[in-house]
């Protein structure tokens, strides 16, 4: 058995990114026998389902970008402190549906943030925890525009216009540019099947 590892699967709506998770968690637990806690964000706890109700709701008013900066890392740090952090402790790998970068990605490039007060509160809420492997699916807009329409029932992040999700998908790109030890980026334009073949071929590249 391989030591914990804590794996994060990014990418803005559309990408096919929640089927993707379930893939590679059959693979982890299955095929790479791994002990494996599926979880995502924002969620994976009581409280981080509530206040992922709050920030998806779309009959609210407007929220504002501090405001849901703020709302990302509460329910960050509750699921850390009750979910990841717990499994790691106790051998298991983590795969989380969504991570840190998507607040860099949403909130810092989406909202217009920055980096810099996500960075502090990185620090603040993860101290030295970093995922050990990310994998960004990454497609062109107008494609997941379609896959999103085709979905019908959308929530507060899918309404979004164009320009906010071109805005997401660069921040992805810049930051496995500076990552590149830790964020690997696929193309989710391919099949189910070939996309899900290359992703569990980078977990077991990177990770085995």
């Amino acid at each position: 058995m391989s030591s914990a590892k804590f794996i994060t699967l990014e990418g803005s709506e559309g990408v096919g990114k929640s089927t993707q998770c379930t893939l590679l968690a059959n693979a982890i637990a299955g095929e790479f026998g791994q002990s494996l806690c599926l979880t995502r964000e924002p969620g994976g706890t009581a409280l981080g389902e509530s206040v992922r109700s709050i920030l998806l709701e779309t009959t609210l008013p407007p929220m504002d970008a501090m405001t849901e900066l703020l709302l990302m890392f509460a329910a960050r740090a509750e699921h850390l402190s009750e979910v990841i952090r717990p499994a790691l402790n106790a051998a298991q790998w983590v795969l989380c549906d969504r991570f840190t970068d998507a607040s860099y990605a949403y909130q810092g490039g989406g909202r217009g943030l920055g980096a810099d007060a996500i960075s502090i509160l990185e620090n603040l809420v993860q101290n030295e925890l970093r995922p050990d492997l990310t994998i960004i699916l990454d497609l062109d807009v107008d494609i997941a525009f379609r896959r999103i329409e085709n979905r019908g029932q959308t929530d507060r992040f899918d309404r979004e216009k164009r320009e906010f999700f071109e805005k997401v998908r660069q921040v992805y790109l810049r930051r496995a540019k500076q990552f590149p030890d830790r964020i690997v980026i696929v193309d989710a334009a391919a099949s189910i099947e070939e996309v899900h073949g290359a992703v569990r071929e980078i977990v077991r590249k990177r990770l085995l």
